[in-house]
């Protein structure tokens, strides 16, 4: 592999990992406000939605990633003309394969926020929108910000399985490269450069996330 290739790998995974990150967000995130809301401690408690909706996200975090692909074939291939070769054609199976682990993090977050805050907030008159805008996902944003950088390394795994359909990507590259030289793949420095990307995107990742969550931690100004 020559250098150009490996940048052009490594932009195909941060492509469909940051697309479909913010995809997922924007179905997870209200997705997530709508679990806390409706259970039993959250601000409209509705059992028969909760549980519905709740039922809902356990069967789409229960599908493996690889079957969703194959599911989604035909919706990816009418939006993008194709379902297989490019990397963009992951974007769609990513966004379905995350959105629901992205709403089970979100709903984790806010039911860490001290109630005694949200009750304070309601008995000054505050509405339920005002409440999840100002006071929920304020004081949970440590918490969502710690979410929002495992949940993108999980997707950024998930780019594993472009392999399988020609859609490239440093992990795809890394398989390929055992594929067409099984016997000495690990003597071969190519696997070794693709492996020290892999984890400097995800180091890069996670340190992003805790100190964006650290500064936003008014417990830990606090002391």
């Amino acid at each position: 592999m020559e250098w150009n290739e490996f940048f052009l790998a490594l932009a195909q995974t941060v492509g469909m990992t940051v697309i479909a990150t913010a995809l997922a967000y924007l179905v997870g995130l209200p997705l997530g406000i709508l679990l806390y809301a409706t259970g039993k401690k959250g601000l409209k408690p509705n059992p028969v939605i909760n549980f519905i909706v709740g039922i809902l996200v356990n069967i789409l975090r229960s599908i493996p990633c690889l079957i969703l692909i194959i599911v989604l074939i035909p919706l990816t291939r009418s939006v993008f003309g194709r379902a297989t070769g490019e990397w963009y054609t992951m974007i769609i199976p990513l966004f379905f394969a995350s959105f629901a682990y992205v709403g089970r993090v979100v709903e984790s977050s806010l039911n860490e926020v001290d109630q005694g805050v949200v009750e304070a907030a309601r008995s000054m008159g505050a509405s339920s929108f005002q409440i999840v805008t100002k006071v929920l996902l304020r004081e949970a944003r440590p918490s969502l910000l710690l979410g929002l950088s495992l949940s993108t390394i999980s997707i950024l795994g998930y780019t594993a399985f472009a392999y399988d359909f020609g859609a490239g990507g440093l992990i795809a590259r890394a398989y390929s490269i055992y594929h067409n030289h099984p016997m000495n793949y690990l003597s071969r420095p190519e696997i070794w450069v693709i492996l020290f990307l892999i984890v400097a995107v995800v180091q890069i990742i996670q340190e992003v996330g805790l100190r964006l969550a650290k500064k936003t931690d008014k417990r830990r100004i606090a002391k």
